[in-house]
């Protein structure tokens, strides 16, 4: 029986405690990239959900955040999501992304909508765990709008529909949906929405059931979920004491029954 490590963090464009956007320099921003991939090694997840991380954009540096993390943290394999793309003098590059020790068999994008800047939307990826097909949602919320988190809860649960028809027969669990819900677990708003259409399908469970992850110096809020369907079990799940972005990370590991 297989077991997995998921880590679900919102980096923040890389830029730390930083409030501002784009005054950190390319070697600020390395040097606390390097910060989270020795996190990423000391925890030892299999696969890493990331949000908000950068291909190539110039307020980030210019570079892929990625690719960086991913040789310093020593993943195999890695697929970006891109939810903002722009050109231009101003290039911006970004969305979410996944590292895994796990061979990645098929991924795909969806955007929510057609913003310059702070589009969201997630990213699914199939896990070839041990010769078994796992499907994982790595997903980002609208920050300040809960009308927006609603319609796009809806448009997740439109997608799941016609791809658990589609590729459900392959998987050997439903789809592991994780990321930065940007509103709490217990509040009427798009993760109490989420997990009641979901019922559909399984019994999902919301983890962590105790801890918060924003602000990360002193969090007073819980915004980032892991939703494990009833066939992982044993399941331990943690938020992780990091301040190496506004949001902390959260570890869950389990069985694959």
């Amino acid at each position: 029986m297989p077991r997995l490590r998921l880590l679900t963090f919102n980096i923040a464009h890389a830029r730390g405690l930083n409030p501002i956007q784009g005054l950190s320099s390319a070697q600020k921003l390395k040097n606390n990239l390097r910060k989270i991939a020795k996190l990423i090694e000391k925890l030892q997840p299999d696969i890493v959900a990331l949000q908000e991380i950068d291909e190539c954009s110039r307020w980030a540096g210019n570079f892929d955040h990625l690719e960086y993390l991913r040789l310093h943290s020593g993943f195999p394999h890695a697929v970006f999501g891109i939810n903002t793309r722009r050109h231009g003098l101003i290039n911006l590059c970004y969305g979410n992304a996944l590292l895994s020790r796990h061979p990645i068999m098929a991924t795909e994008t969806v955007v929510f909508g057609l913003r310059r800047v702070g589009e969201k939307g997630f990213l699914f990826a199939e896990f070839d765990i041990g010769g078994r097909l796992v499907p994982v949602v790595n997903l980002h919320l609208h920050f300040s709008s809960r009308e927006h988190r609603i319609r796009q809860i809806g448009r997740l649960l439109a997608w799941l529909r016609e791809k658990l028809r589609e590729r459900g027969a392959h998987w050997d669990l439903p789809p592991i949906i994780c990321g930065d819900f940007n509103n709490p677990g217990h509040s009427a708003d798009a993760t109490a929405a989420l997990l009641s259409h979901l019922s559909d399908y399984a019994d999902y469970v919301l983890h962590p059931v105790n801890g918060r992850t924003f602000p990360s110096p002193l969090p007073r809020r819980m915004l980032d979920f892991v939703l494990l369907p009833p066939a992982c079990g044993q399941v331990h799940s943690e938020v992780v004491r990091a301040i190496l972005s506004d949001h902390r990370p959260v570890l869950v590991d389990f069985d694959l029954v």
